[in-house]
């Protein structure tokens, strides 16, 4: 489906009303773990994500944390990646605002305001069903720390094969997705997250030989999981309209400046990839 041409995808200005979508359309969001701007943007410009590619380009942001933890913290509270070059909050765009929160608890213009602790939880109280598919530690339920995040979700799901150190971790992880949104009646509003774990390291296995994490195997990596998003969106598109948030919660480092991997301020790790669409 083309938004533009939807009645109900309305815009304030340049603004996305999500006034218009929270109570008619499916919401999922994909979080693709620490994918780097820069080569999101390379693949996208090659031709490496075609899946992707077809629901417009990549916008330039700034990542609300420095790794998976305190990112997920904001985002799930409504603080989504902000456009690069953004100088006053009041300007940036936001899908979705706490009624409990700053700004004179109004809601900046075509933001729906939740109530709850996270935007999952006001997207309940809406009527939604909300799944939560882990894929790092933070999300695998088996320590008090991980379980956290999966408790803002009526259902949350992980096992080992959907970690970083699997080869088919996107695959596994998409499958129980499919499985999940064919179970849900057509006229149940679902919300899901999924937090992709195949470009977090190690992701040397996408290149053949290679011994050691690298920009290489992370846009291997990339395309990897681009070719399993096909899926995806297919099993939404057949549940019904959908509106999708898909992003980088930071990105990570390999060996510039001296830095390795993530959780350190640095504009490789601060500048990630970031689109909303309609499916």
């Amino acid at each position: 489906m083309d938004g533009t041409k939807d009645s109900r995808w309305r815009q304030v200005g340049r603004i996305m009303n999500m006034n218009n979508i929270v109570g008619a359309y499916n919401i999922l969001f994909v979080c693709i773990d620490s994918l780097r701007y820069d080569v999101a943007e390379e693949e996208q410009n090659r031709g490496g994500t075609p899946v992707l590619n077809r629901y417009g380009k990549w916008r330039r942001c700034e990542a609300p944390g420095n790794f998976t933890y305190p990112s997920h913290q904001a985002m799930f509270a409504g603080f989504l990646p902000i456009d690069a070059g953004i100088k006053n909050m009041k300007q940036r765009e936001k899908l979705f605002f706490s009624e409990d929160i700053g700004m004179g608890r109004k809601a900046p213009e075509g933001a729906f305001c939740f109530r709850g602790a996270t935007f999952v939880e006001g997207l309940e109280k809406e009527g939604y069903e909300t799944f939560c598919i882990g894929g790092l530690s933070f999300f695998d339920q088996r320590t008090d720390i991980g379980k956290v995040m999966p408790s803002y979700f009526m259902h949350s799901f992980w096992n080992p094969s959907f970690g970083p150190k699997v080869r088919e971790s996107a695959k596994n992880q998409i499958d129980l997705a499919a499985k999940k949104i064919s179970g849900v009646p057509e006229e149940q509003l679902l919300m899901m997250y999924i937090n992709i774990s195949a470009i977090h390291y190690p992701n040397y296995f996408y290149v053949e030989g290679a011994k050691k994490d690298s920009v290489e195997s992370h846009g291997a990596a990339l395309r990897y999981v681009d070719a399993q998003l096909e899926r995806l969106f297919h099993a939404f598109h057949e549940k019904g309209d959908t509106f999708v948030i898909c992003c980088s919660d930071h990105g990570t480092c390999y060996g510039e400046d001296g830095y390795l991997y993530h959780g350190f301020n640095h504009p490789i790790v601060n500048t990630v990839p970031y689109k909303h669409f309609i499916l």
